[in-house]
């Protein structure tokens, strides 16, 4: 596991941004294990610390469950994973609307451009199969 680290955000922030997007491509699974703080401490070269602090708000967030000295593992509930993906699309169409809001550009035309580069994009990677 390897993350590019920004300066603006906190590492423990940019840690659980990471897991909510590998849980989103369905690089884990519901209930599977995942590291333990200090393995991912020592993956990342973070302080123990930081992926306790990580680990503590996904709990919180019902994103992650520990159960007594259990390992760490990805909730079941479908309910919270339908919202990691959400959440991940909405940061999205946030960030695409602010940069393109400047140049005034119709609904029905963005849709229209978004929808032909899905397409493109999708035909090439059904190619390189």
């Amino acid at each position: 596991m390897t993350i590019n680290f920004n300066n603006r955000d906190p590492v423990y922030v940019q840690v659980i941004r990471h897991l909510k997007e590998q849980i989103a491509k369905g690089f884990y699974e519901p209930g599977q294990e995942i590291p333990s703080r200090r393995e991912l401490a020592n993956q990342l070269k973070i302080n123990p610390n930081t992926a306790q602090r990580a680990y503590k708000e996904m709990e919180e967030q019902g994103l992650i469950f520990t159960e007594g000295n259990m390992p760490s593992c990805i909730t079941k509930d479908e309910a919270v994973l339908k919202n990691v993906r959400e959440e991940l699309i909405i940061e999205a169409v946030d960030l695409f609307l602010g940069s393109i809001k400047s140049i005034d550009v119709p609904l029905a035309e963005v849709l229209e451009l978004v929808k032909k580069k899905h397409d493109a994009e999708s035909g090439e990677a059904e190619e390189s199969k």
